[in-house]
């Protein structure tokens, strides 16, 4: 029986990948009926499970920390393919889309996820444990490129208004880069143990209690099924904003709470795997998770539109607003005493809940 499910299972995370794929090219760029809406909604969740699913298969080939890394790889080298392919249609929408895109992401990554992990393991396992060192690196990492990319355009004079002239667009660039490909160097070759699990008296935990390796023709499937999720989960999010826009509106909200509700949408598939980590004990897991999908959000989208700004005519503003720029560093400040200890309780976890709740009321009600 149990053999069976798992079968049934196998057929319907290889199926629903395709199909969202096939949904995505006979919807993109079109506008939607209500029942077409519906389809799709329910066609993007199938997708979101998919790629988890498969993300938990190359995780366990591979091993940690590599698994982590590459489904926020995958989720981000997709979204800002998205994020400059919106951009290329201009408007005044897009000289914002990519500053709120990434900082709805390292809210949602930093705060909701890491928060939501850190409350689950807790309440379930008494406490949560964790590498202070794998995970703090992490963590400056983060708040460096945040900073450098998001921060100072607020405040440099070379161009009016938050944004970076062409030398200091290209210093940030360059320096997102640097710093991001130091740290998975760090993370997979140099210090591999500061980002595994540890065990409540700090042992490195580096075998999978889960028995039966995926084989490398397996790992090469699902590897190929999560980019076609991936695709569809980010295409299919974009292709119902329209409707996600009408309701927004018709609520009074601003325009800027539909970049949050697409972030979610796109950011699903690591929330979930992330949740299951914690629910296992694997907390180090979901930390990697978090912290690698908004330190991959800077690190590569980041060059990515200031490649883009070659061709792309209208400003790149970058520069935070001042209640954004609190937010990011009440998140700094409260991530740096929750990773200092090495482990947390549920207080913790509600603390950096407490400080995503504040950014989604602060987005709906500026």
């Amino acid at each position: 029986m149990i053999v069976r499910l798992r079968s049934l299972l196998a057929q319907w995370t290889a199926v629903v990948p395709v199909i969202a794929v096939v949904l995505l090219a006979f919807t993109w760029g079109r506008d939607l009926p209500g029942a077409i809406v519906a389809l799709v909604t329910l066609v993007l969740a199938g997708a979101v499970l998919a790629a988890v699913h498969h993300a938990e298969v190359i995780a366990h080939r591979v091993g940690e920390p590599f698994g982590s890394l590459v489904l926020a790889v995958a989720v981000t080298i997709i979204e800002v393919a998205l994020i400059v392919t919106l951009m290329a249609d201009g408007g005044a929408k897009s000289a914002t889309l990519a500053r709120d895109t990434v900082f709805a992401a390292v809210m949602i990554t930093c705060n909701g996820i890491v928060g939501l992990c850190l409350l689950v393991a807790s309440l379930r396992h008494g406490l949560a444990v964790f590498n202070a060192e794998g995970t703090g690196a992490a963590l400056a990492t983060v708040a460096t490129l945040a900073t450098l990319s998001l921060v100072f355009p607020t405040f440099t004079t070379s161009k009016p208004g938050p944004e970076f002239s062409t030398a200091q667009l290209t210093f940030a660039a360059l320096a997102s880069l640097v710093l991001y490909g130091l740290f998975v160097t760090t993370q997979t070759v140099r210090h591999r143990d500061y980002f595994l699990p540890i065990t409540r008296l700090g042992e490195v935990i580096d075998v999978d209690e889960h028995a039966g390796t995926p084989s490398t023709r397996a790992t090469g499937i699902s590897l190929g099924l999560l980019a076609l999720a991936l695709v569809g989960v980010v295409g299919l999010a974009k292709g119902v904003s329209p409707t996600i826009e009408s309701g927004v509106e018709a609520a009074g909200m601003p325009q800027s709470v539909v970049g949050v509700i697409i972030a979610l949408l796109v950011l699903l598939p690591e929330t979930i795997a992330a949740v299951r980590s914690a629910r296992r004990d694997r907390v180090q897991t979901s930390l990697n998770l978090a912290l690698g999908s908004a330190m991959a959000s800077i690190g590569l989208t980041i060059p990515a539109v200031a490649l883009a700004s070659v061709w792309l005519s209208g400003p790149l503003v970058l520069g935070l607003g001042s209640t954004h720029m609190v937010l990011l560093a009440l998140t700094v400040v409260v991530s740096s005493l929750t990773v200092v200890p090495g482990r947390a309780t549920p207080l913790q976890g509600g603390v950096h809940l407490v400080v995503f709740a504040a950014y989604l009321e602060l987005a709906v009600n500026p």
